[in-house]
């Protein structure tokens, strides 16, 4: 197949100047024949990808990059993936210098059509990664059950095609306030780094007001750095420093006493790759959930921070201290919708909970006020020889029925799931004053489950609290409808920006950040090296 040497060239310098560009000159058979090749060269480059194939064969396997009125286009895609690091991606899976000469490179059938589906291939996997996660967290921790927004390849291709380029990789990330302030701080870092970090660490074990010395500058210094102490000089643990260090403390869920202990001491002296890297994972957890739908309710129960928040509209409408599960006993994270509340609650006991703290009393012949049911009815344990039953083939389930000793409280939130796990109120309000709150079988219990309701209530009626309070009187176990589902996020968020833009660091307290910053870190997602 050939062309007459002065077109072959025209045709050469309009690809390369576009860089991608075709004739607007009326085409010969020869051309002709050139684009039926084209199409061939598109369908069997993307004949491996069901997806593409069906897309390209709609269009009649017609180029959507490697053509004149494709600029912007080309432009949009180069432009993102050379700003894929700034929201923390793994640049070397894009392969941005490969694409860019691939479409330099395209001045015959072949490389174009090769050139086209390789940047159909490269877009989408972008496209993905930027929305909706680029690491399957499921494979790395099993307690993690989050459905992954993955969007329909052939839908995500079409809408780019009708929208404009720009805007449209624009709207890719997610949209929240949330993420915007993470995508800054992340920035911010990198440009500390660049400066020096937070420079010496702190040389003592423990600091307290009154103390003097240079292990007191080391600490003075990177509060200044990290920006909670204007610049000074002193020697001295003053106020200053002591209002920082609560300040700091605050900012990392400890107990804010203005005292440098061990662990204060400990979390000031963190690098700023860790916290960035805490950031970049943060990043991450956010687009698991980015849906792409505008919720103006949610409710977020952060496993790390020990809170479950009311976040309406962008911003947090109710908070309250939570308990989560112990470590042995780890609550998953997941998502689902709050669709009811049950107030005074029968408690239905877990299998695996009660062969560990209820049946071997009862075989034991202790009391108990559990309920024992067989087949959903109530039977007497006076009436049954417990010396013929054992832990393990124990034939009742057990149920505690409403009152003030029920563990559930007086109020459970339901989001039904496979992992039986729920919102609910605790007899053990003590648990509430602790500052690392781990010390249930996997469901959240709250601090303030009246309230909680009341705020979830105000939606629907004018009166929460009387409608609360008149059916928890009754003593009756009572299921009350939400009229609107709210959707439920049980993450883990180690990292997060206040509104305010104060940083919140808490610990890994199930250790899953690490494991997942080892996986991402071995796809090339670390620090930018502040010499390069």
């Amino acid at each position: 197949m050939t062309f007459s040497i002065a077109r072959s060239a025209l045709l050469a310098a309009a690809l390369v100047a576009a860089p991608i560009a075709t004739l607007s000159l009326a085409p010969t058979p020869v051309e002709a024949q050139a684009f039926s090749a084209l199409r061939q060269a598109i369908a069997e480059a993307a004949a491996q990808d069901e997806a593409l194939v069906a897309f390209y064969r709609d269009r009649d396997f017609q180029p959507v990059w490697t053509v004149t009125e494709a600029a912007d286009r080309r432009a949009a895609l180069m432009r993102a993936l050379e700003q894929a690091h700034v929201h923390g991606l793994p640049i070397d899976r894009y392969d941005t210098e490969g694409l860019r000469a691939a479409f330099h490179a395209a001045t015959n059938p072949y490389l174009r059509g090769q050139a086209d589906v390789m940047a159909s291939r490269i877009f989408l996997q972008y496209a993905q990664d930027v929305h909706g996660g680029f690491i399957d967290p499921s494979t790395i921790i099993p307690d993690i059950f989050q459905d992954l927004p993955h969007r329909d390849p052939y839908g995500l291709m079409s809408e780019f095609l009708d929208s404009d380029p720009h805007q449209f990789m624009a709207s890719l990330p997610p949209q929240s306030p949330a993420y915007t302030r993470l995508l800054r701080t992340k920035l911010e870092l990198e440009a500390l780094a660049a400066d020096g970090g937070y420079g010496p660490t702190v040389q003592a074990g423990s600091l307290r007001p009154g103390d003097t010395g240079q292990a007191v500058v080391q600490l003075r210094n990177r509060l200044m750095r990290m920006g909670y102490l204007d610049r000074s000089a002193t020697a001295e643990y003053d106020s200053a420093l002591q209002a920082a260090v609560v300040n700091f403390q605050a900012n990392n869920g400890m107990t804010a006493d203005g005292i440098a202990d061990a662990d204060t001491i400990r979390a000031v002296n963190r690098s700023v790759e860790d916290h960035w890297n805490e950031i970049v994972l943060s990043m991450e957890r956010h687009r698991w959930l980015n849906d792409g739908q505008v919720h103006d309710r949610l409710i977020f129960v952060n496993l790390t921070d020990f809170h479950t928040r009311v976040i309406d509209n962008g911003e947090v409408s109710f908070i309250t201290r939570s308990v989560i599960g112990a470590r042995d006993r780890q609550t998953p994270e997941f998502s689902d919708e709050m669709e009811h509340m049950v107030i005074n609650p029968s408690w239905y006991v877990p299998r695996s909970i009660a062969m560990r703290s209820y049946i071997p009393n009862i075989l034991a012949g202790g009391s108990t006020y559990m309920q024992l049911l067989a087949g959903g009815r109530q039977v007497n344990p006076a009436s049954i020889d417990m010396s013929q039953y054992t832990v393990s083939n124990f034939p009742f389930d057990l149920r505690q029925p409403p009152g003030p000793r029920n563990a559930l409280g007086t109020v459970k939130f339901m989001f039904p799931n496979r992992h039986a796990i729920y919102l609910h109120d605790s007899p053990d309000q003590y648990l509430m004053e602790h500052e690392v709150r781990a010390y249930s079988s996997g469901c959240i219990r709250l601090d303030d489950p009246h309230e909680f309701a009341y705020h979830l209530l105000a939606r629907q009626t004018d009166d929460p609290v009387g409608l609360f309070q008149g059916i928890l009187a009754t003593g009756e176990e009572t299921y009350l409808d939400l009229d609107v589902h709210i959707p439920v996020h049980l993450t883990y968020l180690t990292a997060w920006v206040e509104s305010d833009g104060h940083i919140q660091f808490r610990n890994d307290i199930y250790g899953r950040n690490a494991r997942l910053s080892a996986a991402i870190q071995s796809l090339g997602v670390v620090m930018p090296d502040p010499a390069s």
